[in-house]
């Protein structure tokens, strides 16, 4: 018999980018100053802090497309979700919205029943794992 162990992801969010596209962050504004902080600050410019924010900004979009590619390969699976309190729930997956705000689950198994379709809130996720 095969034993699979599942391998928890954690949730990453960041934030939207500066143009209604969110093709990239301008790392002076305020808001992602606030929610996105780099190791370097953004208003020390030597080129040395350039070449570290550039590597910063290519891990964060590496990190970025992984958690992307996990959302797509866990569609129509059985996700199992770590929430706050200890509380333990299934669900069959069925999409995220755009920002990562909410993910659309089915069949959502919780402590005291059974919901067909449901919402879950990102912020109340710590991980989720699921078979691939």
């Amino acid at each position: 018999e095969r034993l699979n162990m599942a391998t928890p992801v954690s949730v990453l969010r960041l934030p939207k980018g500066p143009d209604p596209n969110s093709r990239g962050f301008d790392p002076r504004s305020p808001r992602f100053i606030a929610l996105c902080r780099t190791s370097i600050p953004a208003s020390a410019a030597s080129e040395a802090d350039a070449e570290q924010l550039q590597k910063e900004q290519h891990a964060r979009s590496v990190l970025r497309e992984t958690f992307l590619r996990c959302l797509l390969s866990m569609t129509n699976k059985k996700v199992q979700f770590r929430m706050h309190e200890n509380v333990k729930v299934e669900a069959t997956f069925g999409a995220s919205d755009i920002d990562v705000l909410n993910f659309q689950v089915s069949d959502l198994h919780t402590p005291i029943g059974v919901q067909k379709e449901a919402l879950i809130r990102c912020q109340d996720v710590i991980s989720f794992t699921f078979d691939v």
